[in-house]
Parts: C-alpha cells; structure tokens; sequence
C-alpha cells in the first residue's frame, strides 16, 4: 500500500537516480580523459568529485526529513524492486561492500581504473578504515536488536500501568487502542534511529574512502559505486517486468 511519504520519496527517487546517471557519464568521461591525457586539472576533477558527494548528501537530506514523517516507509521502500531490497542493510547500501568493490577493482586490475594501483599507504589506510566500518556495522545492528527488545519491554510496562488505570466504563477496545499507539510511537521512533546511524555510517564510509584517493582515484571510485547501484536497479527492473509477463 502506497502512503504519502513513499509516494513522495518514489518520485524524488526517480529524478535522483536519473541525475546520478549524468553524474555516472561525466565521471566515465573525465577517467577516460584522464588516461589518455597525462596532465590531470585536479581542480576540474576534485569541482566534479565535490558534485557527486553532495548528490548523496542530498539524498540523505532528503530522505531523513520525510522518515521523520513516517519512517516504516524506508524499510519497507515501494520504489525498490526485491532485487534491490535484497541488497539493502537498514534502508541503504551496507558500507562494507565498498570495500569488496575496491578489493575486487585491485584483484581484477581493471583497465584504466586507478582503483588498481593503490599505494601500500593507501592499502593500509584502507583496510584499517575497513575495520572500523565493520565495528560500526555491528553497533548498529546491536542497536536494531536493543530497540525489538525495547519495544516489548515498552508494551509490557504500558500494559501493567494501563491496566491499573482501566476503568469500568472504558472498553477493552480502548485500552487496546492506547497500548497499540504507545509501543508503535516507541517503534517509529527507535527504527529512525537506527535508520539514521546507519545512514552515518554509509556516509563515513564514503568520506573516510575518499579522504584516502587521488582526485583521478575519486573519480574512479564514484564512478564504480554510481554504476553498481545503477546497474542492480537497471537488473531489478528487468527481472519484475519478466515476473509480470510470466
């Protein structure tokens, strides 16, 4: 069932996504130059890197105002196909996967990708961020199984305390009503924060790999997780419209 925020948020999606394709050209175009031309114009690649970066920032922005709205909507998206939502670790992308995709760009050597020719700094500072983003990960996931726990603890004290208060004159369907509306507050408003701290995460990620690269490295990077998350939707697409004519 379609609700206002998802609606709202399917359609930003769309123009989002479309953007970022653009974006997905001109990161194409400006390595492909790169490796022909030796003689970088680091501004001119950092001006686009500095583009791409706040896309998803906005991205974020976005999408945290309307979860405050209603925050069920992200972890059950209509504008995701299964493939999609499949892939996804608390509304998003996990952070760790970054990871595999430079691992896997350095073990394949790539052509013209910079990704495989990593400095052994480099590889160093990466694989201890690495570490870091994996504890994170786990945090957060510690603190999705804290918030079930917490809302259960929350409807059983709601329930002895309302029990008390319950008078003669008031129906069960009442008492029920406020119990139901008490836990799922507490709900909403601890899936928003674990929400939000794995948005965190996934944007640490992206600044702590960025920090690490190049301007041309960046480049390659953003062009490489901008064309995964393209593709995996372009494949889900594909899949449930196959689904629809079988």
């Amino acid at each position: 069932m379609k609700g206002k925020v998802g609606e709202k948020f399917s359609e930003f999606f769309e123009k989002w996504i479309c953007q970022l394709d653009e974006y997905l050209q001109l990161l194409l175009k400006a390595s492909e130059q790169r490796v022909i031309n030796t003689v970088c114009d680091q501004r001119e690649l950092q001006t686009l890197v500095s583009k791409v970066t706040q896309h998803y920032k906005d991205y974020f922005t976005i999408k945290w105002c309307l979860a405050h709205e209603d925050v069920l909507a992200f972890f059950c998206p209509i504008w995701g196909s299964p493939l999609e939502n499949a892939y996804s670790w608390f509304t998003g992308w996990k952070p760790s996967t970054i990871f595999k995709l430079i691992h896997s760009t350095g073990i394949n050597r790539v052509p013209g990708s910079s990704l495989a020719e990593l400095t052994q700094e480099q590889l160093r500072k990466i694989e201890e961020l690495r570490v870091k983003i994996r504890l994170e990960e786990e945090k957060v996931e510690r603190e999705m199984e804290r918030q079930q726990v917490a809302v259960a603890d929350r409807k059983m004290f709601e329930l002895v305390r309302l029990t008390g208060r319950v008078r003669d004159s008031e129906t069960m369907d009442q008492f029920d009503g406020r119990l139901v509306e008490v836990a799922l507050k507490g709900l909403m408003a601890g899936l928003e924060k674990v929400m939000k701290a794995a948005d965190c995460v996934r944007l640490r990620t992206l600044k702590g790999v960025l920090d690490v690269l190049t301007p041309l490295q960046c480049v390659n990077f953003l062009a490489a997780i901008s064309m995964l998350q393209i593709q995996i939707r372009q494949w889900g697409k594909r899949r449930d419209s196959i689904s629809r004519k079988e």
